[in-house]
């Protein structure tokens, strides 16, 4: 399961950028995962619930969107979103496609944090 090792990344990603903020706590981690990424949602969902245990990110909620898989046809000149990973054909003219444009990433989108006023 290599979910759980691309969750350990991710967690000390964002424990790494949460020493800019001392003091504040994490409501949720979005990940931009490509469709041809070979992970799944669930494992990582599950990953995510172990590795944020007694972190500063415990408690927090991961978002996972799914991307397509986006194409360059070159008969169409234009970037296409392939239905079916079965076939890398244009949806538009039926040309085989090999350009990928999109479909492979795996990155933090984004973090929602809560910052906690320092009391003086």
């Amino acid at each position: 399961m290599h979910e759980l090792s691309i969750i350990s990344s991710v967690v000390d990603s964002v424990i790494e950028t949460l020493a800019a903020y001392p003091g504040a706590r994490v409501k949720e981690v979005r990940l931009r995962v490509g469709a041809l990424s070979a992970v799944i949602e669930d494992s990582l969902q599950f990953c995510y619930e172990i590795a944020t245990e007694d972190t500063p990110l415990a408690g927090s909620k991961l978002v996972v969107n799914i991307l397509p898989v986006v194409m360059h046809c070159e008969p169409c000149g234009a970037d296409v979103e392939i239905a079916s990973l079965q076939s890398f054909r244009c949806p538009r003219c039926g040309e085989s496609v090999a350009d990928l444009k999109q479909g492979r990433e795996l990155e933090i989108d984004s973090i929602e944090i809560d910052e906690v006023e320092e009391t003086v």
